[in-house]
């Protein structure tokens, strides 16, 4: 199945034009024509069956035959990930995430961290490709780059993690997850979490986990994370 995501469509839309851009996808790439069936989610839960009216290049225009409401997870997860050095990385992170199953993400910019700027609309792009690719139709949501401080001062789930590499009391992350609870997961920058920063972390009741015996990139711990989550949910 191919779909497409349209953040505007609600339950009661009953046409969708489609921009030029995409008309030419559909038509030229994908060789759609009037009558075929194509696929669309709002990124917000519902997906959408449409009728091809009009299989214009410029202007492709379908119709709504039928809708339904994917079922959301009984949990929600949040990581909290540094920006890495290398941009691309950080952009396997947010696809692989994605697949995975995620519900919001925040860079966070920390004492180490060599990236403070991030650019949220290719980020934006990567998470609307990576919904699509896995046939999902709720887009996690992404927030703004906060400081590690801010972040930690937040309300926060009641499940709260964070993942560092000081030789500490730490317990394994998969032992520590109560399934059906929303969660969130601190991942520092490739420096680490700076020791202050660890202090204001379980100051603020983070509870500190391992994700393994072997020292991971930041993205790679991200998405430990990510799956360890799933997993346990899975069980």
């Amino acid at each position: 199945m191919q779909l497409f995501y349209n953040p505007d469509i609600t339950e009661e839309t009953t046409k969708i034009i489609f921009p030029k851009d995409e008309s030419r996808h559909i038509i030229k790439v994908l060789r759609k024509s009037e009558g075929d069936i194509l696929h669309i989610t709002n990124g917000r839960g519902w997906l959408f069956t449409a009728k091809i009216s009009m299989a214009d290049i410029k202007n492709c225009v379908a119709i709504i035959r039928d809708k339904e409401k994917q079922e959301k997870r009984s949990y929600q997860v949040h990581l909290a990930v540094a920006p890495t050095k290398m941009n691309d990385r950080y952009e396997w992170f947010l696809e692989k995430a994605t697949e995975i199953g995620i519900d919001i993400i925040t860079p966070i910019i920390c004492d180490n961290s060599e990236r403070k700027i991030i650019k949220p609309e290719r980020f934006e792009k990567i998470l609307q490709a990576a919904m699509k690719q896995s046939l999902s139709c709720y887009i996690p949501k992404l927030q703004e780059a906060i400081t590690f401080k801010e972040f930690v001062s937040l309300p926060q789930f009641k499940q709260k993690f964070i993942a560092h590499c000081e030789e500490t009391d730490k317990k394994s992350l998969k032992s520590q997850i109560i399934p059906n609870q929303d969660i969130t997961i601190l991942i520092g920058p490739e420096g680490d979490f700076s020791y202050k920063e660890i202090e204001q972390a379980l100051s603020s009741q983070f509870i500190p986990v391992t994700l393994g015996e072997t020292r991971l990139r930041t993205e790679t711990a991200a998405i430990v994370a990510c799956h360890s989550v799933a997993f346990i949910n899975e069980s």
